[in-house]
């Protein structure tokens, strides 16, 4: 329920500040006046489009911010999956435009995206205006309204679950059938990739171990050369080198007990010489192992070229990439093997999943067709209380071809306001006048049904008057029984009908022209009223008149 609407800056409204109470309420004035601009105010709640040109003239930004008893809501997970604050009676909504054309959204003082304001908005107030009787022609509206008074909220939900499980398993099947078909004209493509990798026999590490190998054929002269030429330093018989060594440091040792300084110079010759000798063997050893093989080397660099040829088509840079490529191949063509046992196998899931759908579609069905016989009936009653006695209608229900998020169901409202014409779809056939009297009817019978929202009508009183508009004043007031409704009005009996009366007037002074909204009490209703049914001279008749409506 709405409990307090702030407006600042926005249009021709410098402030504005109202407290809304329970029940039915109504909003007049004249032509003009600025009842409109409260709507637009209220819509940019609702996530309407921001513009900059909304803002007062000569201001920085206007601010819109609404608070609302949300008690009876059952909201408290929408707060906590935003991780926005909440006490658990009140929600605050604010919006702010600026005049450089941005926009910021707050709930509960925490600044939230629009999508966010949006979809809590909409579950606190609906704005009912001439727009929206274009949904008695909306598929979706009239099957949600079926749910409703069918109250399928758990069927829908299971229903709808399941479809999710449907829709997503049969674009499995079809990504698969896209699959398998262009397996099939892979097929011989990447049975040959395969062949080619298969034959290549690629072990891992084999590619830097040839790379290692090619190198050293490559320059097997320059390495045989270069071992040879260290070698005949340290074998050459006329320095005798190593010998000598052993000589000096047998010197060394014989002087060790006279000089302690000795013996650790022997050691170190000593183990020179025997490092020099391990040199020189490694050396000898390499150098017998080096030989210049042109057809190893020629061998070894065609392996490497199929390796690198390989990367190449593959687009990678190593054997281990080629080894996985190879393993994708080879399960891909076991795949292939296997892709109409794997579609067979996916069609029959499907299939089990489609027929539980349909099971509760039927179910959702047999529902809607109760509740479309409820709201026929109900409405027959109240439109003919609403001055259409001779009013026929039939929510048409035929089986959908494929079922989709709503059901297994189309819908079609069939309307008729006279005797012996045809039904025909509302959308076509009903004027403005029927259809806003349809709509009022529709969303009294919801509001008994679940708890709405604060709703306001705006020209919800188009093409009616006198006897039948005191008829839709009282169908609101029993609305209200259930859910706050405000009205904007221009009808007397109307304004008369509600528990609070507000008027929208505007003034002029040196600054410009400003819009007012301010609560009238029982006198200034009564002036209020006999304004609106005599014109601008208001007569005793009028005040009489006015009174009368009152019940004063």
């Amino acid at each position: 329920m709405l409990l307090n609407l702030h407006i600042s800056n926005y249009a021709l409204i410098e402030k504005l500040d109202i407290d809304i109470s329970s029940g039915f309420s109504v909003i007049t004035g004249e032509t003009g006046a600025g009842k409109s601009i409260v709507l637009g105010a209220l819509g940019l709640l609702l996530g309407q489009r921001a513009d900059s040109k909304v803002i007062k003239s000569g201001e920085r930004k206007c601010c819109v911010e609404a608070v609302f008893d949300v008690r009876e809501l059952s909201m408290q997970d929408f707060f906590s999956d935003n991780d926005i604050d909440f006490d658990g009676t009140e929600c605050i909504v604010r919006r702010e435009v600026t005049a450089a054309g941005k926009s910021r959204a707050f709930i509960n003082d925490t600044p939230v995206s629009l999508s966010k304001l949006k979809e809590l908005s909409s579950c606190l107030i609906d704005i009912h205006s001439q727009h929206q009787n274009l949904l008695m022609g909306n598929e979706g509206f009239l099957i949600d309204t079926l749910d409703v008074v069918a109250r399928n909220e758990k069927l829908l939900a299971q229903y709808q679950a399941q479809f999710k499980v449907w829709e997503q398993s049969r674009k499995e099947l079809e990504e698969l059938k896209r699959q398998t078909e262009k397996d099939k004209n892979d097929e011989e493509y990447l049975a040959f990739q395969l062949h080619l990798l298969e034959n290549a026999a690629l072990k891992t590490g084999e590619q830097e171990e040839l790379e290692r190998e090619a190198e050293k054929l490559a320059h097997a002269e320059d390495i045989k050369t270069a071992l040879y030429t260290a070698f005949s330093v340290l074998s050459r018989d006329d320095m005798d080198f190593l010998s000598q060594l052993r000589t000096g440091g047998q010197a060394l040792s014989s002087i060790a007990s006279v000089m302690s300084e000795a013996s650790a110079l022997s050691d170190r010759l000593e183990s020179v010489r025997i490092e020099l000798e391990d040199i020189e063997a490694e050396i000898k050893r390499l150098l017998d192992n080096v030989e210049f093989n042109p057809e190893r080397l020629a061998f070894v660099e065609e392996r490497l070229s199929t390796f690198y040829s390989l990367q190449q088509k593959h687009h990678v840079t190593s054997n281990e990439e080629l080894m996985r490529i190879e393993e994708e191949l080879r399960e891909r063509m076991g795949r292939i093997s296997n892709n109409d046992d794997f579609l067979r196998r996916k069609e029959e899931e499907v299939g089990k999943e489609f027929e539980k759908i349909e099971k509760i579609g039927k179910e959702l069905t047999g529902e809607r067709k109760k509740a479309a016989l409820k709201i026929e009936r109900k409405l027959t009653e109240k439109l003919q209380v609403l001055g259409m006695p001779s009013v026929a209608l039939q929510m048409q229900m035929e089986k959908r071809a494929v079922p989709d998020v709503t059901g297994c169901d189309k819908v079609v409202f069939l309307f008729s306001a006279n005797r012996n014409v045809p039904l025909q779809d509302v959308a076509q056939i009903a004027s403005g006048g029927e259809i806003a009297r349809l709509m009022l009817s529709l969303k009294s019978l919801i509001s008994s049904c679940r708890h709405l929202p604060t709703i306001v009508f705006d020209e919800i009183d188009t093409g009616v008057s006198g006897t039948i508009a005191e008829r839709m004043a009282m169908v609101m007031r029993d609305m209200s029984q259930n859910c706050q409704v405000i009205c904007i009005t221009h009808l007397p009996q109307i304004a008369a009908s509600g528990k609070n009366h507000f008027r929208v007037y505007k003034s002029e002074d040196e600054n410009g022209t400003t819009s007012h909204i301010v609560r009238l009490s029982c006198e200034e209703r009564v002036k209020e009223i006999a304004n609106m049914l005599s014109g601008s001279e208001v007569t005793e008749a009028a005040i009489n008149n006015a009174k009368s409506l009152l019940k004063l």
